[in-house]
């Protein structure tokens, strides 16, 4: 994974390089952690499971590493789904796990 395939899918590596002290190597490492992040199958199985808090929580953590690596093709449908789960309104999140699920693995394809 280089920082221009993070830019040819969306990513605004530029902000995140600065979170990051314009360090890339660093930059890189941490984009790989996060897509290893367990917050993604507790996210899984909490919505599976219809406990909406545990999903909140869990969707909450990834918004913010996301979010810090400025990560916004993953970033974005994650917070939607955080500030639709921070009601723990009933509903079919299904299709905003989905999208998450194939991103991050997108991502981590390119990782290698």
């Amino acid at each position: 994974m280089t920082v221009q395939d993070l830019r040819a899918f969306g990513v605004n590596v530029d902000e995140g390089l600065g979170r990051c002290m314009n360090n890339e190597a660093f930059y890189l490492r941490l984009v790989k952690m996060s897509l290893g992040d367990a917050n993604f199958q507790k996210l899984e199985d909490s919505l599976r499971q219809g406990n909406l808090t545990e999903a909140f929580e869990a969707a909450h953590a990834l918004k913010g590493v996301l979010g810090n690596l400025s990560l916004t093709p993953l970033y974005t449908p994650v917070s939607e789904l955080t500030e639709l789960l921070r009601s723990r309104t009933e509903g079919d999140y299904d299709a905003y796990l989905r999208e998450i699920l194939s991103l991050r693995s997108q991502l981590a394809e390119q990782a290698g």
